[in-house]
């Protein structure tokens, strides 16, 4: 379990959250309700906005029933006669066929053999004269058979019109693949128009329109299902006739309808037989009102060559539609931009497969987000998601205006934009956390500038172990026995002392950029380089070292200024021992409870170089690799060589007398000098000039606090010269 965890942890929770929203929203597509199904069609219209079918030569022609044609011949319905001379006045100017988006499923009440009933004071005679004169049924089927002409026929889904009990006229289906009725827009009824005049026209197709949820039409069905049987749209029934084509080919697969029509034309629909518009602007070009066409004040060229289609755009008719393009245009355009659609091969195409791709695409993108978003950063992670989010739009764009196929970027947009939005969230609490973690784990440790530092670029800090050349310090303070007894009776006080003392000697530490390693009674261990790179960290250690200094002189005179009565208060000094070299540095100790410190010989020789600073008298003592690296910026005096434990070598030990502007003064030159003549006099064994040179060095050695270090070789010679006398 605990294995588990870690590997829990190592993966990400950012991840984890990731995918459980990414299998989520596959399978909120999958389901693909309403509102999902409703914004992909919103995407698609913003592209017919953007990008509208281009005007082509006109193909399609309108004759209109207008406002102005319902004033001039009366309300609809109109007499047949006058549908028998539109019609023949569309042959007369060269159309090559018509189709009617409007129905005729009664008799005309205006026929004689009908009207002659409601006349009042006509003779029988006159009355049977009527009666055999030829309806205007007739008549205007007459001018249909001789006439390419398809009638709209209507289906419905609620109860209404009786329908007609007749088989339905069916030119000829033919299918390739599964039956497509499953698949197909389902009328049960269909209002036909008169059997004399669905026996006269040349085809028969249902013009009905089913708009989206949000009454918007986008696709209409050229195949459907009505009472039972498959019939044709309007517009595919044209195509189909003028092209003199025998049957009607519909291709399915397993997801549904792939595609219809005939000889050479192959119009791809949806699963469900319907095509997708791609719309052009509302044209007034196509339209010729119908008392312009009977009054013969048509333009030669309005209607020759081109398949006329007779319908309405008076508002009282009710036949006005909401496009992606336009808020109320003629469903009789919605025909011609179909059949204009079909015949330039430009109508828009959204196969079966496009969903797969688009749940492969969105996958894809939320992976790849979830793969790379918790190793990146925020600048990073927004420019991959930006870029994430232009090439899925660009793909979409390029599909629509080039290829006629509609692929809807909304679903890879919005699943990567949640997926990034959680990752982006995840990792902010989880930087937050970490940030919270290493500011609690270095505040006692930094200073809070560093802190800072850390908690910002975290991948600076490095856990568990890692190889530093650091560089150590060890401070103590001198004669702490004899201090804590004066504090026997006041323990109190003596923590009050220790907490005065430690405050500033830290600061000092932490404003050079040092860590505190801890506190052991009246010491500190403080080391350099780690866990931040500090490429000084020589320099600021010892300039840390002369710091301490400066503020434990600043204290013994605050507490001499405080000081009252009797009570003695002995000075506080200080020994500080630093040493450069390499260290394990980490996070050290149990599962219980750890701390992050350092490990090695460096740090066993800083701390042995702070004891012999009472022995050598001397306040600072470095070890050699830290004075090589500091000698150029501070008064660094060699004060012995030190035989380390495991090297054959003695080690050389120096103290630090001041900065740079100590180093410079002739003073220290001069006494550098001199100290280094007398250790190469007592190296040697010349006691005597060794003693000699000491006598001129403690002349200069005075100003800088060097009376007990040469109190201490002249000691050591003695000894030595006593050793030697005895033995010999």
């Amino acid at each position: 379990m605990r294995a588990l965890l870690r590997k829990m942890r190592r993966f990400g929770i950012g991840r984890m959250v990731g995918l459980l929203l990414l299998v989520g929203l596959l399978a909120l597509r999958a389901w693909d309700p309403g509102p999902i199904e409703a914004l992909r069609h919103k995407s698609f219209d913003v592209y017919q906005l953007m990008y509208p079918r281009s005007e082509r030569p006109n193909l399609v022609a309108i004759v209109d029933i207008d406002e102005r044609s319902l004033r001039a011949l009366g309300q609809w319905p109109w007499p047949r006669t006058i549908m028998a001379n539109i019609v023949s006045k569309v042959v007369e100017h060269g159309g090559t066929i018509i189709g009617f988006d409007v129905l005729f499923p009664e008799p005309d009440r205006s026929s004689p053999e009908v009207a002659v009933e409601t006349f009042q004071g006509v003779d029988r005679a006159t009355r049977e004269t009527l009666r055999q004169l030829p309806s205007n049924d007739a008549i205007f089927a007459e001018v249909i058979r001789r006439t390419k002409v398809v009638l709209g026929q209507s289906g419905y889904r609620v109860a209404g019109a009786a329908p007609i009990a007749r088989p339905i006229i069916q030119n000829g289906i033919a299918t390739l693949g599964p039956d497509p009725r499953p698949y197909l827009v389902d009328f049960p009824h269909l209002l036909r128009n008169l059997p004399v005049l669905d026996e006269a026209a040349q085809g028969n197709g249902i013009f009905s329109i089913i708009p989206e949820q949000d009454g918007t039409v986008r696709r209409v069905p050229v195949v459907a299902l009505a009472d039972g049987t498959i019939v044709p749209s309007l517009s595919l029934e044209m195509l189909r006739v003028a092209t003199g084509s025998g049957a009607i080919l519909i291709k399915t697969d397993a997801s549904g309808v792939r595609s219809v029509g005939f000889q050479d034309l192959e119009i791809p629909t949806d699963g469900k037989g319907r095509i997708w518009i791609h719309f052009s602007p509302h044209d007034l070009s196509k339209y010729i009102s119908a008392i312009d066409l009977l009054q013969d004040r048509v333009g030669a060229d309005s209607i020759a060559g081109k398949m006329v289609l007779i319908g309405t755009s008076a508002a009282g008719l009710l036949d006005l539609k909401v496009t992606p393009i336009h808020p109320a245009l003629p469903g009789v355009e919605l025909h011609a931009q179909l059949l204009e659609s079909a015949l330039t091969r430009s109508t828009l195409s959204r196969p079966g497969y496009t969903a797969f791709f688009e749940l492969m695409l969105g996958t894809l993108l939320s992976l790849t987000l979830i793969a790379l978003a918790p190793k990146m950063n925020a600048g990073s992670l927004f420019f991959l998601g930006g870029t994430i989010a232009a090439v899925t739009l660009g793909v979409s764009w390029y599909c629509f205006v080039f290829l006629n196929l509609l692929i809807d970027c909304t679903f890879p947009l919005i699943s990567s934009l949640l997926v990034y939005a959680v990752l982006v969230c995840t990792n902010y609490v989880s930087v937050s956390a970490d940030r919270h973690r290493i500011r609690s784990a270095f505040s006692q440790y930094l200073s809070p500038d560093l802190v800072e530092q850390l908690a910002q670029s975290p991948e600076k800090l490095v856990l568990g172990g890692e190889q530093r050349n650091l560089t150590v310090l060890f401070s103590d303070i001198r004669g702490f026995t004899a201090i804590a007894e004066l504090y026997k009776d006041d323990p109190q006080g003596l923590t009050t002392l220790i907490n005065r003392l430690f405050t500033p000697l830290t600061k000092d530490i932490m404003e050079r950029h040092g860590t505190i390693d801890k506190y052991m009674g009246d010491a500190i261990m403080a080391f350099w380089n780690a866990p931040l790179t500090d490429l000084s960290h020589e320099a600021n250690a010892c300039e840390a070292a002369l710091a301490m200094l400066d503020s434990l002189q600043e204290l013994n005179e605050q507490r001499q200024r405080e000081a009252w009565g009797d009570h003695p208060v002995p000075p506080l000094r200080i020994g500080i021992g630093l040493n450069t070299g390499s260290c394990v540095v980490g996070n050290f100790g149990s599962d219980l409870h750890f701390n992050y410190s350092v490990l090695g010989d460096t740090v066993n020789l800083a701390s042995r170089l702070e004891s012999l600073t009472k022995q050598y008298g001397v306040a600072i003592i470095i070890g050699e690799k830290t004075a090589k690296a500091v000698r150029e910026r501070f008064a660094v005096l060699e004060i012995d060589h030190m035989q380390v434990r495991g090297k054959q070598v003695p080690e050389r030990i120096f103290t630090v007398l001041g900065r740079a502007e100590v180093a410079a003064g002739s003073d220290f030159i001069e006494l550098m000098e001199r100290n280094d003549t007398m250790l190469d006099a007592y190296r040697c064994r010349e006691w005597s000039k060794a003693l000699e040179t000491i006598l001129r060095c403690r002349e200069l050695g005075n100003r800088f606090g060097l009376d007990d270090y040469y109190d201490f070789y002249i000691q050591r010679i003695r000894h030595l010269i006593e050793t030697s006398a005895s033995s010999s």
